[in-house]
């Protein structure tokens, strides 16, 4: 049973594959209309036209975006083309933000070109952190997202583990987990909740650039209570759970959906 009306929409930022498609996809079936922004090359548009198929086979309407989500005037064309579609008493009730574009370099190195520079490290803060400010300010000054609305940044276990050449994509986790903590707040007036969602270790597109991606999906097989990887899927189910009202006062946190995997030995 959904608890959505015909007029509610879902924003993903990142919704071409892993946690965005899964997302998509399973918020279609709980009865929300969805927008996605991707940035994507030629050769991936017929996946993408797959993902729209599916979500429209599910009854919703699918209007996704290619362009570069953390571009300010990209995002500006974007959430013009929103503000006509989403009429009167319609609301983006979900914004998911599931960039996964920074730079994987060490912070230092002894060959200075190896080491990552500030426009890159800048670059990386700017997509995967601050971009999730952006939008939502946006999204709230248009009045295209009002009460009952939920806010979700994807982080990770790197924010707190040390992972190879991960440095500046850390460093952009940390941030997101603190700009979610900070909306929570400003956003509660409005009736608003902001979380952080910690996936365990997931065989997504975004893991295989990881140096040592092969080592820590062993590892997260052999420590997971359940012996598996998380799965895309596990994570959209638990975003469905959390649009529902009975969730209204979970906010503000940096929530685990790792099947253990953090605490197990």
């Amino acid at each position: 049973m959904t608890t959505t009306s015909n007029s509610d929409w879902a924003l993903i930022l990142g919704a071409s594959s892993g946690f965005g498609a899964a997302a998509a996809l399973a918020l279609a079936h709980d009865g929300f209309n969805i927008f996605g922004v991707h940035l994507d090359r030629r050769s991936a548009l017929p996946e993408i036209e797959a993902l729209t198929e599916r979500i429209r086979a599910a009854g919703r309407q699918a209007v996704f975006f290619n362009v570069n989500a953390a571009a300010a005037n990209k995002r500006a064309q974007v959430l013009d083309s929103i503000a006509d579609q989403v009429g009167a008493g319609s609301q983006v009730r979900v914004l998911l933000h599931s960039l996964a574009f920074g730079a994987l370099k060490p912070l230092v190195a002894d060959d200075a070109k190896e080491r990552i520079d500030p426009p890159a490290l800048e670059m990386t803060l700017d997509v995967m952190a601050n971009s999730l400010v952006y939008w939502t300010q946006e999204l709230v000054g248009r009045n295209l997202m009002r009460a009952g609305g939920r806010v979700f940044a994807m982080t990770s276990a790197g924010s707190i583990q040390i992972w190879k050449s991960y440095g500046a994509v850390s460093a952009a986790k940390c941030a997101l987990e603190s700009h979610c903590r900070q909306l929570a707040v400003e956003l509660a007036p409005h009736g608003i909740t902001a979380n952080a969602l910690m996936a365990g270790v997931t065989d997504t597109p975004a893991l295989r650039k990881i140096p040592g991606h092969e080592h820590m999906i062993r590892n997260a097989e052999a420590r997971n209570p359940y012996h598996r990887l998380t799965r895309p899927e596990d994570v959209a189910g638990a975003i469905v759970l959390l649009t529902r009202p009975e969730a209204a006062w979970i906010t503000g946190n940096t929530l685990r959906i790792d099947g253990g995997e953090s605490i197990a030995g």
